[in-house]
Parts: C-alpha cells; structure tokens; sequence
C-alpha cells in the first residue's frame, strides 16, 4: 500500500505541473479525488489489509487526499492569478487619472440668445409657447392674411408634404395658435426652427431659428412696439447700437416696419454679412394686421396689438461676431468650443 501511495503521489504531480488550464485541473481532480477516482480505489483496498496494518493504511491514504487537494487549490489559484494578470493588462487604467476633466459642455450661440430673450421677456410678462415644425397652409399662410393666390407665398416658398402639410417657415404660426386659446390681454413669445428654400450664402440658410412676439390689448400703439424693442436690441447686445426703422410690407402687420442695425461685424464699413451696405435688416415688426387678430379670434375693434419677428441666427452672428450663418449649421466641435457654460445660465428658463 506504501508503495501504491508514493507512485499516485507522484503520478498526480507529473500531471498537475503539465496542467495547463482550469478545465484540465478539473478533470485531474475527478480522475484520483471523484466517487470512481484512482484515491477512492484504495480507500476499497482497505478491507483486505491485514488487521494491524488498516490504521497506518488508513492515514496514508487521507495524507495523500489532503496533499492532491492542495496542490489543486494551489494550482487553481495560480491559474486565477494569471488570468486576472492578463485582464489587468488588456485592461489597464490609470486610477489616478480625472475622468472628469474634459471639459464642460457649451451652451449653442444661438440657444444661449434664444435663453437670453425668453429670459428677458418672461420679465417682463410675456409667456413662452411653442408649435409643431410641421404645419398647414391655414396657420403657416392663410391665418397670417396670406392667401393662395397672394404674391408673398413666393418670398416664403419651403418643403411640402404629398397630403398638403408645409414645413413652417416662420414662428408666427405659434402665434395664431396662442390667439385661439388665449384670450387677450396676452403677451406671448414663440421661439424655435424654421425652413424656407433659400440658397445658402453667409447670412441665409434653408434652415434657421426665428423668435416672435405679440402683445394684444386695449390701444396699444407703435410706442409700445419701440419700447420692447429698444429693450431686447439693449439687452442682447449690452450697449447702445445704432438702428434706423423704415417702412416694410409684411400681410401680417399694417403699418409694418423693417428694424436695421449697423453691422456690428464691420462696423458699418461694409462685409459680406451685411452685403457690404453696413446695415443689416434685423427684424420685421408692426402692428398686427386686424385680419390675423380676427383669425385668431380676437376683435380688431376693440382690441390693437403689435408683433415682431427676428431670427436668433443673425442676433448670435452680430452678438459672438459671426461672419457665416452656415457655422452655427455644420456641428463643428472646434467652433462650439469658443462659446463656455456659465455665461448665461441666469437666463435659463
């Protein structure tokens, strides 16, 4: 029996160090510790020891147990060591590195404008609403006393659908919608996305972002109109800028009035931007033509309101010093890069 254990000892440790895996360990331990394992077949040899030699049998075969199990714990931890070495350096990472420094975040140009004017009217009373991109010719033309056969349909041509539905190509549509459920006095401003088919320069696109606004009350007069607009054209640009008003057409608004500013990208000497006139056209506004209020449910005898319209691509070019609209279009990370964060979180809805 003595010699039977030498030679199982030293079988089992040929075949540990030869071991190469955690799946041919298992197979070793089955093979000599298992119910049918080599081990297991000297344990029944026992009953035909002599008496006198059973005790001595006995412990030479649990010495033996006690040794192959531990030349397996001590392989397999061996194996769980290497593999986690081999995870660690496929894996490797500096854990005294920041994860977080890469940077912050930056606010749009144009959505840090949108923030600053919702901001600023949202003082001042008016409330914020907003409108699907996708519309009808009623609210989109009509509703605006633009009708089918109206020559101003051609200054606004855009993107139709097969049933008839238009992509909007001004916000003023939000502001027909507000008029139905809102009843006066009400100030409201509607910002977001536009489309027109426009060919693409440096200061127009076939997509661009306008925010409007309308107040309706009881005599309401073009006063009214130059004061809100003194204000916003003041906040935005955080000093006196030099603008002229002059007659514009618009169906919506009657008188209507077209709001210049001098180019604040050449300083009025003349750029690309501004067509090398060194003004540029800013926004449209007016008092409310009585035909949109009665579309909007509201009666043109009692009530009087005036409404403007600008595009916050053209206020962040002149805010941030923009000289192509196509930049704030192309998503590049390089030119978001030069606008931070905290700037104008006060304006934060």
């Amino acid at each position: 029996m003595k010699e039977q254990l030498k030679r199982l000892k030293q079988e089992f440790q040929t075949a540990l160090e030869q071991a190469g895996d955690s799946k041919t360990l298992e197979e070793l331990k089955v093979a000599y510790l298992g119910k049918k394992g080599r081990l297991s077949g000297l344990m029944a040899e026992l009953k035909s020891i002599p008496p006198q030699d059973k005790a001595a049998a006995g412990k030479g075969i649990n010495d033996l147990k006690q040794s192959l199990q531990a030349g397996l714990e001590a392989k397999t931890k061996a194996f769980a060591q290497a593999e986690q070495a081999r995870a660690l350096d496929a894996e490797w990472i500096d854990v005294t590195l920041n994860p977080a420094d890469r940077g912050l975040g930056a606010f749009h140009p144009v959505s840090l404008i949108q923030r600053r004017l919702e901001g600023l009217f949202t003082a001042m009373g008016f409330q914020i609403l907003d409108g699907p991109h996708i519309e009808t010719e009623h609210y989109n033309f009509e509703a605006l006393n633009i009708p089918a056969h109206h020559p101003a349909r051609d200054m606004q041509d855009t993107f139709y659908f097969t049933d008839g539905h238009l992509l909007r190509t001004q916000t003023s549509t939000i502001q027909i919608r507000g008029m139905e459920y809102l009843k006066p006095p009400l100030r409201i401003i509607a910002s977001g996305k536009v489309f027109r088919c426009e060919r693409a320069d440096a200061s127009h696109d076939s997509c661009f972002h306008q925010i409007e606004g309308m107040m309706v009350d009881e005599d309401i007069s073009v006063a009214h109109l130059i004061y809100f607009m003194k204000t916003m054209l003041t906040e935005i640009f955080e000093k006196e800028v030099k603008v002229r008003l002059r007659p514009g057409y618009f169906p919506f608004v009657e008188p209507g009035f077209e709001l210049e500013i001098s180019c604040l990208i050449c300083d009025g000497k003349g750029c690309s931007v501004c067509k090398r006139v060194g003004w540029l056209e800013l926004l449209g506004c007016g008092m409310v033509h009585p035909s949109v209020l009665r579309s909007g449910g509201i009666d043109p005898q009692r009530y009087s309101g005036f409404a403007f319209g600008v595009g916050l691509d053209r206020l962040a070019m002149m805010k941030y010093a923009i000289s192509d609209i196509r930049e704030l279009h192309n998503g590049g990370l390089g030119f978001m890069r030069d606008f931070t964060l905290p700037a104008d979180l006060a304006f934060r809805r």
